[in-house]
């Protein structure tokens, strides 16, 4: 059995549902961002018809100075002719070139709006969501995707405008002019809609899977980045290639579909453009022939059926950035649908300043339904108290935390705090009472102080380092090549782990919360960087109601009381004393951590 799934065998389990939407819903989805800025879309719809009627002037003025000199030519005449046409063609210009400025602004705004939107709404999402869904398939979509959106609007979102305001009033013009060759021209019509309509079908789930095969890509990037380190450690790198390779191969071959059956619209276009300006030039040759009509009208038709090929011709050129764009509004929008796991009750209050008591009844829960992760569980804290949580990996220890800080919903039971359901105030208020050190510190790219003040943003300097002296953090921090100023890297990766670990702890000291949370938070340091840990929480643990989950029992051996869970259950309640007189499952565990000390000091 092969140690790895192939990457598309792994990335397929991954992802959203797909979008129970038309294209044209999605459309107009998008447009909707548009219509927040109707004085400006007012004033590009004036232009566009201004613009494209004076360069519809340009050509009627022609075939009048073309009737002019095929009779006697009337010079005068034809110099008012040559003046209206440099006239009209400079109006058209100006018009059109302040629409297209103007549409790139409102594209902008509109692009920025739906990108603060996603990102926003992301924000609100609960953690199951993040579970569930690679960090890199979800940065694809507020950037590679939004710039498919962003691309279309700025260069085709004009063509669009202007193009279709050409068609409609060419074909007013040529019905006004000539009824006859009006119908020769726009013979080409229907045989252009019937080929873009043909592309859609084919060329529009090409996009799609492009979009998606790129969203894998980037997820198995970050993640392979991510773990670089591991990477090497295993000697993995060729693997990681060939799944890049895997995915990269399936990305190039979408392109290449979606590539390639847009690209066949450019001849397909030329091709019925010739043959109609052919036919206008026959029929018009007729007519002229019968006396029906003459040089100047033809040659005048002649000029509108290509400014009425051309906008045919760049909107099924158009079609294919608006495929793109769509396969990507796609996926952004199946992200601003996500609705928030976690959400205020309608009658919801401030959480009022926690005391510190904290009570589970007969809790379950499950990540996924139907496979319980804890059972009946049914515990009570009181203000002040230090409870530890012990048992083996997988037993429930962080599930409890965050069912503490409302991360997931519980499937039933009823969490207190205070006597307040926590389900019954707003989680905002809730959270903000709550302190949280990891076991994995993670710090921003930014500097130390603005790392210690993301915990309260009104916290002074003074209020910062006071707390970084409190969590024995301030002598390294003054030992950096900028102090407190010193920028720190991605994840805080130019400090070591007990740096990172202190400067976390000076964080959550600056936030003062009510109620403290620890997890695992000296599993990752050395023995002298723990004493210096273990000093700095012991001051933040002071008055106030803590939970620290710890597989080294040594760290919980002061606890008040120690919860020793199982299988998603609590099996064992009491002090350390008192769970090493009944000699089940907590002395079991203690005794195989600490089974050479005892051996010596007996």
């Amino acid at each position: 059995m092969k140690p790895f799934l192939k990457a598309r065998q792994r990335r397929s389990k991954l992802g959203f549902p797909p979008p129970p939407t038309t294209r044209l819903q999605v459309l107009n989805r998008l447009f909707g961002y548009l219509a927040a800025y109707p004085l400006q879309l007012g004033v590009i719809f004036l232009f566009v018809i201004l613009g494209t009627a004076a360069n519809l002037m340009v050509a009627y003025l022609l075939g009048v100075g073309i009737n002019n000199l095929s009779t006697t030519p009337d010079l005068p005449a034809l110099t008012l002719t040559a003046l209206g046409m440099l006239f009209a063609g400079g109006v058209s210009w100006g018009f059109l070139l302040v629409e297209g400025l103007l549409v790139a602004d409102i594209s902008q705004k509109a692009t920025f709006q739906l990108r603060r939107d996603l990102f926003e709404h992301m924000q609100t999402l609960a953690l199951n969501f993040f579970d569930r869904q690679p960090i890199g398939e979800l940065m694809s979509r507020v950037t590679s995707d939004t710039e498919l959106i962003a691309k279309f609007l700025e260069t085709g979102l004009n063509q669009l405008f202007v193009n279709t305001a050409r068609i409609v009033f060419t074909t007013i013009a040529m019905f006004l002019l000539d009824w006859r060759l009006a119908i020769a021209a726009l013979t080409i019509g229907p045989l252009m809609l019937a080929f873009v309509g043909f592309l859609g079908r084919v060329s529009g789930p090409a996009f799609d899977q492009l979009q998606q095969e790129l969203g894998e890509l980037n997820g198995l990037m970050e993640e392979t980045i991510s773990g670089e380190k591991t990477v090497i450690a295993y000697r993995r790198q060729d693997a990681a290639v060939e799944s890049f390779e895997e995915i990269s191969l399936a990305s190039r071959d979408a392109s290449v579909k979606a590539q390639f059956i847009a690209l066949i619209s450019r001849p397909v276009t030329l091709v019925l453009t010739n043959l109609d300006v052919a036919l206008v030039a026959l029929v018009g040759g007729f007519l002229v022939l019968r006396g029906a009509s003459n040089v100047g009208v033809v040659s005048t038709f002649l000029q509108y059926t290509r400014q009425l090929a051309l906008p045919l011709t760049q909107l099924s050129n158009l079609f294919n950035a608006l495929l793109a764009a769509l396969a990507g509004a796609e996926r952004v929008f199946q992200i601003l649908d996500e609705q928030p796991a976690i959400v205020d009750a309608p009658n919801a209050q401030p959480m009022p300043p926690i005391q510190g008591q904290v009570e589970f009844k007969d809790v379950d829960f499950s990540y996924v339904q139907g496979h319980k992760i804890l059972k009946h569980n049914t515990f009570a804290a009181q203000p002040g108290e230090k409870i530890g949580l012990c048992g083996p990996t997988g037993a429930g220890k962080s599930t409890i935390i965050n069912l503490i800080t409302r991360y997931y919903e519980i499937d039933s039971g009823e969490i207190a705090i205070d006597g307040h359901n926590i389900a019954t105030v707003q989680k905002d208020s809730l959270r903000q009472q709550i302190g949280i050190v990891l076991q994995e510190a993670f710090l921003f790219s930014d500097t130390v102080m603005n790392n210690l003040r993301y915990a309260r943003l009104d916290a002074t300097e003074e209020d910062c380092i006071a707390c970084a002296q409190q969590a024995n953090a301030h002598d390294f921090i003054l030992r950096l090549p900028d102090g407190y100023d010193t920028l720190l890297t991605e994840r805080g990766s130019n400090l070591s782990q007990g740096q990172r670990q202190l400067i976390t702890i000076a964080r959550m000291m600056v936030q003062n919360p009510r109620l403290v949370i620890l997890d695992e938070a000296t599993s990752n340091v050395d023995t002298r960087t723990e004493e210096k840990i273990q000093e700095a929480l012991d001051r933040l643990m002071a008055g106030r109601t803590s939970f620290v989950i710890a597989h080294r029992l040594s760290t919980i051996r002061n606890a008040d009381r120690i919860l020793v869970l199982k299988a998603g259950e609590i099996i064992e309640i009491g002090s350390h004393d008192e769970l090493m007189h009944q000699q089940g499952f907590y002395y079991d565990l203690f005794m195989s951590q600490f089974k050479g000390k005892v051996a010596a000091a007996a």
